[in-house]
């Protein structure tokens, strides 16, 4: 479980966050979603570490990552996997190369159980045989199943993903929002996911934060956010015409 409470952060005299309180809960697919330049992004990276909170602090199974040293931070990142927007897969190295990346860097595995363990994540992610391929001969869908057998490489107790579904046409996102579902839940991962895919939302759902104007405006889960009342949110999950026909079906039923 990862706990946030009274996080803040500024750049400068812009203030970003506002006393954010949130719980990523364990075993469980947890959504921060919100209109671009919300502060979505810069709440995920003050999580990891990649951003300093003003004040607040971030708990991860009960230990304060604001108060830690270098040293601390660093095994507690070595618990981390992330998944990144563009998959941010090296271009001059194989899938097998990319997936052995973070092994080579913080384990002291032999080649052969390193091998062994990529061989596992890419089979997970449905890519066994496609050790020798580069990036450039994966399709996009590919390119993030890749991604995420890198990010699982490790066996992450945390799995952070920002917007996993971008650029993918709707057939793969799918096909993705259900191995990152499946994976939260065979390894009980604490799973963050940065979105604004409303089928994902939907679908992959377990927790939400919706963040607006830098503040977490509202919490629930893919049921309750069918059904709210929140201005804020209904503008932004009824955009499309699509919603709105959704949402109107179940408000019949529930009459």
């Amino acid at each position: 479980m990862i706990e946030v409470k009274g996080l803040n952060k500024s750049f400068g005299e812009a203030k970003i966050l506002h006393d954010i309180d949130v719980r990523f809960e364990t075993g469980k697919v947890n959504l921060i979603i919100g209109q671009s330049g919300q502060g979505k992004s810069v709440l995920a990276k003050c999580i990891v570490g990649l951003h300093e909170p003003d004040t607040g602090s971030i708990d991860y199974d009960g230990r304060d990552f604001t108060k830690m040293d270098r040293k601390d931070r660093k095994e507690v990142r070595t618990e981390l996997g992330m998944l990144f927007q563009g998959s941010a897969l090296f271009d001059s190295l194989t899938v097998e190369e990319n997936v052995m990346f973070p092994l080579t860097m913080f384990t002291k595995m032999t080649k052969n159980e390193k091998l062994d363990r990529v061989n596992f994540c890419l089979d997970r992610v449905n890519l066994n045989g496609n050790n020798n391929l580069f990036p450039a001969e994966c399709s996009g869908g590919m390119q993030k199943r890749v991604a995420i057998a890198r990010a699982i490489s490790m066996n992450p107790k945390y799995l952070f993903c920002d917007e996993p579904n971008s650029g993918l046409d709707p057939k793969t996102a799918i096909v993705i929002d259900n191995l990152i579902r499946e994976i939260t839940y065979e390894y009980d991962m604490t799973t963050v996911v940065i979105t604004h895919d409303m089928n994902s939302v939907i679908e992959i759902g377990d927790t939400i934060l919706f963040i607006h104007e830098g503040k977490g405006w509202w919490k629930g889960d893919r049921k309750s956010i069918i059904t709210t009342d929140n201005k804020e949110i209904l503008n932004f999950v009824y955009a499309s015409d699509f919603m709105k026909e959704i949402r109107g079906v179940i408000q019949e039923k529930r009459k």
